[in-house]
């Protein structure tokens, strides 16, 4: 436990930041969510532009990476783009899901 007066101040100024966080960070999985659940092209293109709204928000505010955010971004665009044109199907992949992948190993040879 925090025994000066501003480190338990920062712990409260911590734990409102984390819960803002937490609650805009889910908010926009929900919104994504329901957005990558829409089957109506006109709905789509009208909740597209909010969805982006948070998503820039949560970058600016740094909650999520900006690469990330533009990723995202990219990824409902193709799904919504992708009503118009039904023959092409498009996969969004899952939304902030963390990919695994293998480091290389970098080793000199000695001469």
């Amino acid at each position: 436990m925090a025994n000066h007066k501003a480190t338990k101040k920062d712990t409260r100024q911590a734990n409102k930041r984390r819960d803002r966080n937490r609650y805009q960070g889910k908010t926009t999985r929900n919104a994504m969510r329901d957005l990558a659940s829409i089957t109506s092209e006109a709905d789509a293109k009208d909740r597209l532009p909010k969805v982006i709204a948070m998503l820039d928000k949560l970058a600016k505010n740094n909650v999520i990476h900006k690469n990330k955010a533009s990723n995202l971004k990219s990824a409902m665009a193709k799904k919504v783009n992708a009503l118009a044109n039904p023959v092409e199907k498009v996969v969004v992949r899952k939304a902030l899901k963390k990919s695994t992948t293998a480091k290389k190993s970098t080793t000199k040879k000695s001469k």
